[in-house]
């Protein structure tokens, strides 16, 4: 069941996704080469914890930290530790949930430690650039696949690929609510659109093929060709005049 969020839930919404959004940018001026994964856990569980809200992604499940940190072919739901030590040139992808007032936020971004080829910053650009290309479709009246059409079709479009496995999701009360929303697929299907869905996209980009798999831990997914991977999310509400992205500063 999709739940529509009033104006007054979306106002507590944006509250939480730009605790979201600081923490990240809080983030991306700790993280260099030598840091451990651990320790940019720890730092982002510490300021979550600072501006009042909860670190929502810790025990999710069994989640065992607050804060996914995925690096390189790490496609998403890194673990961090103590021993996984940052370098450059490597891709650091960070997923952030928080909880405030009862109501989540999530977003996803993926930081450039240091001198990376070309290729490598065009990927990162490309999966951020894939979302905004998503969003423009995320208006009252509009198919939800219609989202997902223009984010593979961007991505393909740059020569890369999109991660089928894992989706975006409705989210509220609940971090993972329905609906569901692929990141792939034909346009004109699923729901439609309305004024207050709120909902989370978040592109999973591969330089290389789209298959991906779930290491031992049960939590890391990794893509099975070992190329470079790249993720980026929002949480958004669609209100009457189209898409506000409640996960910004």
């Amino acid at each position: 069941m999709i739940i529509l969020k009033s104006p007054r839930e979306i106002d507590i919404m944006r509250k939480a996704n730009a605790i979201v959004a600081e923490t990240h940018a809080y983030l991306a001026e700790k993280i260099s080469s030598g840091i451990s994964t651990k320790e940019i856990d720890k730092l982002g569980e510490e300021y979550i914890r600072g501006k009042g809200a909860i670190p929502s992604f810790k025990g999710y499940h069994g989640f065992p930290a607050s804060i996914c940190v995925s690096i390189n072919e790490e496609v998403v739901h890194g673990i961090p530790d103590e021993n996984r030590i940052v370098s450059d040139g490597d891709l650091v992808s960070l997923d952030i949930g928080t909880l405030y007032e009862g109501f989540n936020g999530d977003a996803a971004r993926t930081v450039l430690v240091g001198e990376v080829d070309k290729e490598v910053e065009k990927l990162v650009d490309v999966t951020k650039e894939s979302f905004y290309k998503g969003i423009e479709f995320a208006r009252p009246g509009n198919r939800l696949t219609d989202i997902s059409h223009a984010i593979q079709k961007y991505v393909e479009a740059n020569n890369f690929s999109i991660v089928r496995d894992y989706v975006g999701h409705g989210i509220g009360r609940e971090m993972h609510e329905d609906p569901q929303i692929p990141n792939f697929g034909s346009p004109n299907r699923g729901p439609l659109l309305k004024k207050g869905m709120t909902i989370a996209i978040e592109p999973m980009v591969n330089m290389g093929g789209y298959q991906v798999k779930t290491l031992e831990d049960g939590w890391t997914v990794v893509t099975r060709d070992k190329s470079l991977s790249a993720h980026y999310e929002n949480t958004l509400a669609i209100l009457d005049d189209g898409p506000v992205i409640l996960s910004k500063i």
